[in-house]
């Protein structure tokens, strides 16, 4: 399939991609940036009593954080090649406690080739911060 012919996705098709998962809609994704041009992606994910890593904190647990760097790192190569895409191997490095109404996830291909992709992904809280990031590898081609 030449290049020309993979439909990208566009904000409005991730977001329908986030309502029927039950696992993203239950994460209350927001899309926040598509930029193709770029090979860069951005989504919030608000706090919900669920994800707190002790109840009254408002920090986020790291599970959490790891799903969340999961599924933006996935779709900053998901929206080149048309949906989503299966995920080869993930790695997180925790800076700091993430605390706050939400955090930022920011994810910028760095390479992507026939059979694997390299993505970089930031996670930054409300107030700034860089709490997080991730380097995941991913096969482009949705599936």
């Amino acid at each position: 399939m030449s290049e020309s012919s993979v439909k990208k996705l566009e904000k409005v098709d991730i977001e329908a991609i986030f309502s029927r998962s039950p696992f993203m809609r239950m994460m209350n994704l927001e899309v926040r940036e598509v930029d193709h041009a770029g090979s860069r992606f951005a989504a919030r994910l608000p706090m919900r009593p669920e994800f707190e890593r002790r109840p009254g904190t408002a920090q986020f647990h790291g599970g959490v954080l790891a799903a969340f760097i999961d599924v933006v790192g996935d779709f900053a190569i998901g929206m080149l090649v048309g949906g989503g895409v299966p995920t080869m191997n993930l790695r997180i490095d925790y800076l700091r406690p993430a605390a706050g109404e939400y955090v930022d996830g920011v994810a910028v291909v760095r390479r992507s080739g026939r059979t694997s992709a390299v993505v970089d992904i930031d996670i930054l809280a409300a107030d700034g911060k860089l709490v997080a990031v991730g380097r995941g590898t991913y096969v482009p081609v949705t599936g």
